[in-house]
């Protein structure tokens, strides 16, 4: 009996150890965390605020109310009013196409779809450029028929739409992937067409998945600073975006007009964050309330079952 009581002590001792360790362990790398997110997030984007207000208030709003920087704003929302749709589109086209059918080339068109993770912004840029410019392949028939592409906005979008369009079709892809199509199979056996499956059961099944593709596109397409800047031309009121806006003040001394810049590009970034973070908040607490209904049905669901069993 003593060797029993001994032996449990023991093994309490070593999950008491265990848990010790687990716990410093957690607490290492929870400081390691917080000492990272501190100074490689926290105090760039603190820097840029106070940078920003360091003049007070008038010469912040001042700078934010130049008629270039107006401009930059309206460019840089109609570049992702423009953008954002057309990768949702494709987005939702290609996840359909690679989750739900297997065909012959669907590697190649993957590794098409995550092209432009692997290839450098600027390279983009460029390619466009190539294609597009005065001596590019098009370039002497756009010539022709007076229409400009490199150096004006058409240019700006493409190279903002190349860039962002993994970021819709990549979250897709692994959501429809991971729900599967016995839905979709059992619509189309019951005589649904096609648009009435992707309407009334696919993307009701993937909303969450496709809200967070959409913000992460406007993101990166609000933010978007290689590719853009290759193709722009830096033509002031005309072809600046935001971040080109900030690089211009930045390299005429103007710290304060630079920084308010940033900070108005480092809010809609957090505000972006802050729309991701209620989007998911959202649908955990949709999916409890669902648990917690199937939860309290359950009891119902197995005293009407024993009823049955009994009454003849």
């Amino acid at each position: 009996m003593s060797g029993i009581v001994t032996q449990r002590a023991g093994s309490a001792q070593r999950r008491d150890t265990q848990v010790g360790e687990s716990l410093l362990t957690r607490v290492s790398l929870i400081a390691l965390a917080l000492l990272f997110l501190g100074i490689f997030l926290v105090a760039p984007i603190a820097t840029v605020f106070v940078s920003a207000f360091s003049k007070g208030i008038g010469p912040y709003w001042d700078a934010l109310t130049q008629s270039d920087t107006v401009d930059a704003i309206g460019l840089t929302l109609l570049t992702a009013g423009i953008a954002v749709p057309l990768n949702v589109v494709f987005g939702i086209a290609a996840a359909w196409l690679i989750s739900k059918y297997d065909f012959w080339g669907k590697s190649v068109l993957i590794t098409i779809v995550d092209l432009p993770f692997s290839v450098s912004p600027v390279i983009s840029g460029l390619i466009f450029v190539l294609l597009f410019g005065a001596r590019g392949w098009f370039g002497p028939y756009l010539s022709e028929h007076d229409v400009k592409v490199i150096f004006a906005v058409p240019g700006i979008v493409l190279a903002t739409t190349f860039v962002t369009f993994p970021l819709v079709a990549r979250e897709l892809i692994a959501v429809m992937q991971a729900q599967g199509s016995d839905e979709e199979e059992a619509a189309l056996t019951l005589g649904a067409s096609g648009l009435q499956i992707l309407w009334r059961i696919t993307l009701p099944k993937v909303r969450w998945g496709l809200l967070y593709g959409v913000i992460l596109c406007n993101a990166r397409a609000m933010g978007e600073f290689g590719a853009v800047s290759v193709v722009s031309g830096h033509i002031r009121g005309l072809t600046n975006t935001l971040p080109l806006q900030v690089e211009i003040l930045y390299n005429e001394y103007n710290f304060v007009g630079a920084f308010a810049v940033a900070s108005l590009l480092s809010a809609l970034a957090l505000v972006t964050l802050c729309v991701k973070k209620g989007a998911e908040w959202a649908a955990s607490s949709r999916q409890a309330k669902r648990d917690a209904s199937q939860r309290a049905l359950a009891p119902a669901a197995r005293s009407a079952i024993s009823l049955e069993g009994v009454v003849p």
